[in-house]
């Protein structure tokens, strides 16, 4: 087994390092975050760290790299409260990961891909159309990390969309049914298939147990 500490970190390759570490903590969530800036602009960028928050409020959270330079999806959810997350699946792999360019503030990544804008519920940022599961959120707090001068912002879930074929009787979302994606690092997509769901776990009844 290779065997890396923080003195390897600091000597490595920078490419090799941001791979490496990057992958490291395991597959992530892959959404495309939908915006609209002010002016009427719409934006659309691919986003690995989106994570649950909690459930009873329903918040979900993400994280933004430092705002030393322009960051336009940060920018409209801050100017419009609003934004949309957008479950990225096998077929749109390709135009999902190309949002990933650095475009400017007034050239919609929708123009520049063949993914399309939808709008449901009277709600001010875009959806992605093709994708399986369309979530509309609203800002809430932000936190600034000091480790590394990222920010976490919390958002609410407002709507909810999801394809009929994905909701269990339980309310458990089957993502492999629609072939939905998860993250490897910065360029590794795969598409996941569920094996199996285990029951809630209780400890096991031995004398060791206690109250």
């Amino acid at each position: 087994m290779t065997h890396f500490d923080q003195r390897d970190f600091q000597k490595m390759d920078r490419l090799f390092r941001i791979n490496l570490i990057n992958s490291c903590s395991g597959y992530k969530s892959a959404n495309l975050v939908g915006t609209k800036s002010p002016e009427g602009v719409s934006n659309l960028a691919v986003f690995s760290s989106v994570t649950h928050i909690g459930s009873d409020p329903a918040l979900l959270g993400l994280i933004f790299r430092p705002t030393t330079v322009v960051r336009n999806t940060y920018n409209n959810i801050k100017k419009t409260g609003s934004f949309t997350l957008n479950q990225i699946h096998e077929p749109v792999l390709e135009d999902a990961h190309h949002t990933s360019a650095k475009y400017a503030a007034n050239i919609s990544e929708f123009d520049a891909t063949n993914l399309e804008e939808d709008y449901r519920k009277n709600f001010p940022a875009p959806f992605v159309k093709a994708s399986p599961l369309k979530i509309a959120m609203g800002y809430l707090e932000e936190y600034s990390l000091k480790a590394n001068n990222t920010i976490l912002m919390i958002g609410e879930i407002k709507h909810l969309f999801v394809d009929d074929q994905l909701l269990q009787k339980d309310g458990f979302l089957n993502l492999s049914k629609a072939k939905i994606a998860t993250i490897n690092g910065l360029d590794g997509y795969a598409i996941p298939n569920l094996k199996t769901r285990l029951a809630y776990q209780r400890p096991k009844n031995t004398s060791q147990n206690t109250v």
